[in-house]
């Protein structure tokens, strides 16, 4: 359709200058022969309309000739590159996402030296002219005839090219493939591009534009970022000579780079200085002063890969893209407000709290193993060709592979090659020689962990605490790994057993049982032992036996509720992980993450309603718009009476005798009825430590583990949950009561407004019944018969 448009129009314009020049020759014929003034003006008219027919052919991109000119509606609506910027909850940037690395500020917030600096080294005229400068243009050409190749591109010309990008290939035309007029028709286009710009903006917003869409190198865009990034200031504090350093490398970004090419970049300053001298910018003494000075940078790369951050700033990377892509946004150019649940402030105190436990734990864990390897099997004995076998898993080994194909030997060789290497250490980074291999071995000795923190009545995370140290072990153990929850788990089989008719006061007698049931056709038996390998032969509470967290009374209650229960409540409480229904699964032998978890036992605090753990709150445009409000998804799990019972059933891990979290009374947590509902974990061998603690406010989870299964403590005395994740918590906690400004108050768990009908309160322990103490006393130590019995600890 277009094609015979055109096709159409140049015919008519062909007919048309075909009959004019006729009619000329005649009237011509008719006058005589012509003299040589009007020969003169006959060329000067030709002149001037073929320039306003060659202006207003590229304006109007007459038959597709010259390519696309910035529309009036482009020039008005200027789509600028803008970075998105990644804030806590509080306000803090803690990430960007960018192609060009770019956030504009105001006029009124960049310093007047930088104005004058760019006016005095880019275009002296500036507030005189209307877009294009003839005397720059005039004396351009003259330098050029002398071979000096100075431009004469005024700041409107350079931001046309740079904002609209007029030399890209989406605005080529047909004559851009003729020899020399390409250059004609670019510049043609940034005349009129100015010309239009000087028309729609004032010199001072045109300056605002230029200032924050121009390349100062060192993938700094626009003012904001490369007086962070250079000097780590702001626009508006920026001093004269930093100005000029910044204004006299937009010459040659790379040549005139002060951190590539600081004796460059001097000299380069001292003209910009000396430019503004001549303009009675400065005084000649500042300049005398200044041109002295050396470049003193403070360079400061906007990275947001180092800490423990980057844990949870992969995950929303992730989560944003899918987002974006879905609704039709570009997370990398449209300059989004992205917010947080994250708070900076709990965020610091959990990766302190983390970081001081995991220093200690570590210096306990290498005294535990000093002379030995920490990877044993069930018998604790060494696992041989341990290392060897992990290395195989490396990105690494299978790049080596690929080069040497079908060459083993030279893998080997390569692995055990040593190099120089950073290695992480408790004590800071070292620089050391290792081969891959040692490198390996290392690593594979460090203790790791995850921790999260949230708010049960709005999904808020507060704080996502990864790993150790993410430039290191970038693995993500909040979300991302999954792994058996020990006892961590039992609240699901309480819960289902709460729910369905059993209340707190009920009891069941610890001693030595016996499960059978059918797996895969073939008939099973599972024994479960307690943590102390001790049958008490007690008939205890509900209450007692979760506060003390006995096995054998789980796996009694387990049966009595129905393994594929307690699977379906612990789904509906928000595990996702598949979770198998097998004898042991209320012993924590399916894996989930610290995430889940999290969001699980939120649910006893809210009141029956699971609340999905979210760390997006909103996200706004670049002019302060909310384009969306992010709320959790959520759903009625249990009913308030059942959840508030299950939050009194979790506080007998303080409050009944023999607790598992008694040793939180040692922290400074308490006071004005303060109160905690706990849970501990700890997997067989004690592969893994497990810790969640409820306040009426926050709900907590923290894992302690090796990178493998098959690295852990050997003593209960240092590998329970109790003594490797607990600590964590309630380091943290103690630094939230210390800050004020966090406004996280005591008190104790608010009674729900519903009748409570089931008995809670009641005596702990009774005498031993007879019979299960003898049954205790008889039978021999536990063996583990069926795989289904991954979890023994408490």
């Amino acid at each position: 359709m277009q094609n015979t448009a055109a096709k159409d129009i140049f015919e008519k314009t062909t007919y048309f200058l075909k009959t004019r020049w006729q009619a000329y020759r005649r009237w011509r014929k008719a006058r005589g022969p012509e003299t040589m003034v009007s020969l003169l003006w006959k060329a000067f008219g030709i002149s001037v309309a073929l320039v306003i027919f060659f202006f207003v052919g590229v304006n109007k991109n007459l038959f597709n000739l010259f390519g696309e000119t910035p529309s009036l509606d482009k020039l008005q609506n200027p789509r600028i590159e803008m970075a998105s910027e990644l804030y806590t909850a509080d306000g803090k940037l803690i990430g960007k996402y960018y192609r060009e690395n770019r956030s504009p500020v105001p006029y009124n917030k960049i310093a007047p030296v930088m104005v004058k600096a760019l006016i005095a080294t880019e275009d002296i005229r500036f507030y005189d002219h209307s877009g294009i400068d003839p005397k720059g243009v005039v004396a351009a050409f003259a330098d050029a005839l002398a071979g000096d190749g100075r431009g004469a591109s005024t700041i409107t010309q350079q931001l046309a090219k740079n904002l609209y990008k007029t030399r890209e290939k989406d605005s080529e035309g047909l004559l851009y493939k003729v020899p020399g007029l390409r250059t004609l028709v670019i510049k043609t286009k940034e005349w009129i591009t100015a010309i239009k710009l000087e028309r729609t903006y004032s010199k001072e917003e045109i300056l605002t534009l230029y200032l924050n869409t121009v390349d100062y190198g060192s993938n700094a865009f626009g003012i904001k970022t490369a007086a962070r990034t250079f000097f780590n200031t702001t626009p508006d504090s920026l001093a004269i000579q930093d100005a000029a350093v910044l204004v006299g490398g937009l010459k040659a970004t790379t040549y005139y780079s002060p951190l590539l090419h600081p004796d460059r970049a001097l000299k380069r300053r001292n003209v910009v200085l000396s430019q503004m001298a001549k303009y009675n910018f400065i005084k000649p003494s500042e300049y005398d002063s200044l041109s002295k000075l050396p470049i003193k940078l403070d360079y400061t790369v906007e990275s947001y890969q180092d800490g423990t951050v980057a844990y949870y700033g992969n995950t929303i990377t992730n989560y944003l893209n899918e987002w974006c892509k879905s609704r039709g946004y570009d997370l990398y150019t449209d300059g989004f407000r992205i917010y947080t649940t994250i708070d900076s402030r709990f965020q610091q105190h959990a990766e302190v709290a983390l970081e001081e436990r995991m220093r200690a734990l570590q210096n306990s864990f290498d005294q535990h193993w000093r002379g030995k390897n920490p990877w044993v099997d069930e018998n604790d004995r060494e696992i041989p060709g341990f290392i060897e076998m992990v290395s195989k898993r490396t990105s690494y080994y299978r790049m080596l592979q690929a080069r040497y194909k079908n060459h083993p030997d030279s893998v080997d060789i390569a692995m055990n090659k040593p190099k120089k290497m950073r290695i992480f250490t408790w004590a800071g980074e070292k620089d050391t020689t290792l081969s891959p291999i040692d490198s390996i071995r290392h690593y594979k000795k460090f203790l790791h962990a995850g921790m999260m923190t949230m708010d049960p009545f709005t999904g808020h995370i507060k704080a996502w605490v990864g790993g150790i140290n993410f430039k290191h072990f970038q693995y993500d153990h909040v979300k991302q790994g999954r792994r058996q929850p020990g006892s961590t788990f039992k609240p699901f089989v309480y819960v289902a057993a709460i729910d369905n008719g059993f209340a707190p006061c009920d009891r069941i007698t610890d001693y030595r049982v016996t499960i059978n049931y059918v797996e895969n056709g073939e008939k099973k038996s599972w024994t479960p032992r307690n943590a102390d390998w001790v049958y008490s032969g007690r008939n205890m509470t509900l209450r007692h036996a979760l506060g003390r967290s006995i096995n054998t009374v789980t796996a009694q209650l387990t049966e009595k509720v129905g393994k594929e229960t307690v699977v379906e409540y612990a789904h509906k409480l928000g595990i996702t992980s598949p979770i198998a229904p097998v004898p042991s699964v209320g012993l924590g032998s399916s894996d989930v993450s610290v995430y889940e978890m999290v969001g699980a036992y939120s649910t006893f605090v809210n009141g029956g309603t699971w609340m999905e753990p979210i760390f997006i709150a909103r996200i706004e445009d670049r002019f302060g718009n909310i384009v969306h409000q992010f709320s959790p998804r959520q759903n009625r799990a249990i009913s308030q009476e059942t959840a508030w019972l299950m939050i009194h059933m979790l506080k007998g891990g303080i409050e009944e005798p023999g607790g598992t979290a008694q040793n939180l009374w040692s922290y400074d947590i308490w006071g004005k009825g303060n109160q905690f509902a706990t849970k501990t974990g700890t997997t067989s061998n004690f592969s893994d430590g497990w810790f969640m603690g409820l306040t009426k406010d926050l709900v907590t989870g923290v894992w302690v583990g090796g990178d493998d299964r098959s690295i852990h403590f050997r003593t209960s005395a240092l590998g329970e949950g109790s003594k490797t994740a607990m600590p964590v918590y309630g380091k943290f906690m103690e630094r939230i009561y210390k800050d004020a400004d966090l406004k996280v108050t005591k008190g104790p768990f608010p009674k729900p407004p519903v009748k409570i009908t089931k008995r809670y309160y009641c005596p702990t322990i009774l005498p031993k019944v007879e019979e299960a103490d003898t049954l205790a006393s008889d039978a021999p130590a536990n063996e583990i018969i069926s795989v289904a019995d991954t979890t023994n600890s408490q």
